[in-house]
C-alpha cells in the first residue's frame, strides 16, 4: 500500500482543501503518514499571499525530493496558480495542480505512475478568464477534532491594492446550499458539534444567486447534532440591520465576528482600495453590538502601508482604542510583486513597520485581556478540546462561543474532549491567556 504525506501552507480555505485531498487519497487506498516520514507521494498545498509564502512553498516542494528522491511530488494551490505554469520544471514537482483542479489529484497520480520519466504533468486553467465553476470538494472528517471548517465560497472581486489573491483564486463563486447541508450533516453524524463556515471572500457568498450568507446559516441551523456555527472573516459591508437581525435569531450562531479592517484611517483605506469608510465600519460594529450581547469583534490590521504617515498610523491606533476589539491580528506591510501597492511611492523602512507593529500589538493585547476579564462572573458555553498544563496545573482547555480561550481545572481526571459545558468564569490564568471556568 502506497504512503502519502500532505503539507498545507496558508489560510483556512487551503487547510480545508488539503483535508479534502487527503480524503481523496485515503479512498484510493493510500496510507497517510507524517510529512517528515518517507512517503511515495507528497502533496504541497501552496500559498502566495506574500513573497515569503512563495519562498516557503518552493522550499517545501524541494524538501520532498530530499525526503525521498523517488517520490511523486504534487504541487497545488495559489503559488502554483500564479507561477507554476511558467516554472514547472524549475519547481521540481512531478504534478502541477492549479486552483479549481484539486479534485483531479488521484487521476493525475495514476497518470504519473503510468508514464514515469515524462515531463511534469500540468493540470491548470486560467482561473481569471470566462465563467469558472465552483470546485465542489467535501470532507467527512477534519483534523480539528472538535470543530470542522467548511468551505462554501471561492474567489474574490475586490482587488485590494496590496493583495494577489484575486489573481490566484479568480472571480467569486459559491457552493449550493444543498451541498453544504449534505456535508455538514455528514460531519454532524461523525460527531462534530461546531462548524466554521469559511471562504476566500465569505461576505460575497451567493452573489448573483437568489440566496446569501444569512440563508445558508439558517439552513445549517436546522441540522441535528450541530450545536455551534461560527463564521470566518467578514467584510464590513455585509453587516446591515437585516443581516444582523436574521443571524442573531439563530440559537447556534457564535457571537464572534472577524470583521476585516486593515486600517483605521480613511486615507489609507482609500490607497488600499478597501471600498468602505471608517464611518461605515463603525456603524457595522454598532449594529452587531445592538443585536448581540457583548460580541467578540476581532480584526486584521496592516501597518506601514506605503505612504502611511505617523499621523495616519496614530489615527488607526486611536481607532483601535475606540472600538475596543477583542483581538487584533497585526501585520507589517510586505511588498507583494504583482500588486499595485508594490510600486506605490512612500515605501516605509522595516524599522518603522516593526515599531508600529509592536505598538499596535501592545494595544491589542491590552484590549484582549480587558475583554477576557470582563467575562469573569459570567456563565459561558465552552467547547472543551484537550488537556494542557497551565501554571503547573492540568486543565482541559477549549473555547467559548465568543472564541475566548477557557480552562477547566481537571481535578477528577475526566475526558472532557468535544464536550460543551455551561461554566462560570472565575479568573484568568497563563499570564491572562486563559479564562478559568468552573462547572
Amino acid at each position: 500500500m502506497k504512503k502519502a504525506a500532505l503539507h498545507n501552507l496558508g489560510c483556512k480555505v487551503n487547510a480545508y482543501e488539503t483535508e479534502a485531498m487527503e480524503e481523496l487519497l485515503k479512498k484510493d487506498g493510500f496510507t497517510i503518514v507524517s510529512f517528515d516520514e518517507q512517503a511515495d507521494v507528497y502533496v504541497i498545498n501552496t500559498c502566495s499571499v506574500t513573497n515569503i509564502a512563495d519562498r516557503k512553498s518552493r522550499q517545501m516542494i524541494h524538501k520532498c525530493k530530499k525526503l525521498n528522491p523517488d517520490a511523486c511530488v504534487v504541487a497545488a494551490g495559489c503559488y502554483i496558480q500564479n507561477f507554476g505554469k511558467d516554472i514547472a520544471e524549475e519547481l521540481g514537482a512531478d504534478i502541477i495542480l492549479g486552483n479549481n483542479k484539486k479534485n483531479d489529484l488521484v487521476p493525475k497520480i495514476h497518470e504519473y505512475y503510468e508514464n514515469l520519466g515524462g515531463e511534469p504533468i500540468l493540470d491548470y486553467i486560467d482561473i481569471n478568464e470566462g465563467n469558472v465553476d465552483y470546485e465542489n470538494m467535501i470532507i467527512e472528517k477534519d483534523s480539528e477534532h472538535t470543530r470542522a471548517f467548511v468551505k462554501v465560497q471561492d474567489g474574490c472581486n475586490q482587488f485590494c491594492s496590496y493583495c494577489i489573491i484575486p489573481f490566484a483564486r479568480g472571480r467569486i463563486r459559491s457552493r449550493d446550499i444543498e451541498d453544504v447541508v449534505t456535508e455538514v450533516t455528514g460531519l454532524a453524524n461523525n460527531g462534530y458539534k461546531e462548524v466554521v463556515i469559511t471562504g476566500i471572500h465569505l461576505s460575497s457568498y451567493g452573489n448573483g444567486k437568489d440566496y446569501g450568507l444569512a440563508d445558508l446559516l439558517e439552513a445549517v441551523e436546522q441540522i441535528p447534532g450541530i450545536e455551534r456555527i461560527r463564521m470566518g472573516s467578514l467584510e464590513p459591508q455585509i453587516v446591515t440591520e437585516n443581516f444582523a437581525k436574521r443571524v442573531s435569531a439563530l440559537k447556534k450562531i457564535c457571537p464572534h465576528f472577524h470583521l476585516s479592517l486593515q486600517s483605521g484611517c480613511d486615507t489609507v483605506l482609500k490607497r488600499m482600495n478597501r471600498k468602505y469608510t471608517i464611518e461605515e465600519y463603525t456603524n457595522g460594529v454598532a449594529i452587531l453590538r445592538k443585536y448581540f450581547d457583548d460580541p467578540a469583534i476581532t480584526t486584521d490590521i496592516i501597518v506601514g502601508f506605503p505612504g502611511e504617515t505617523e499621523e495616519e498610523y496614530q489615527i488607526t491606533e486611536d481607532y483601535v482604542e475606540q472600538i475596543a476589539f477583542y483581538e487584533l491580528h497585526v501585520f507589517a506591510y510586505s511588498k507583494r510583486a504583482g500588486t499595485k501597492a508594490a510600486s506605490m511611492p512612500g515605501q516605509l523602512t522595516n524599522a518603522i513597520k516593526k515599531d508600529r507593529s509592536a505598538r499596535l500589538i501592545a494595544k491589542g493585547n491590552e484590549s484582549t485581556l480587558a475583554y477576557r476579564k470582563n467575562h469573569i462572573g459570567k456563565t459561558l458555553d465552552v467547547l472543551l478540546e484537550e488537556k494542557a498544563t497551565i501554571d503547573g496545573k492540568e486543565y482541559f482547555v477549549g473555547y467559548s462561543k465568543e472564541y475566548i480561550k477557557c480552562a477547566l481545572l481537571n481535578e477528577n481526571n475526566k475526558d472532557y474532549s468535544n464536550c460543551i459545558l455551561k461554566a462560570k468564569a472565575t479568573d484568568v490564568a497563563g499570564d491572562g491567556q486563559y479564562l478559568v471556568i468552573e462547572i
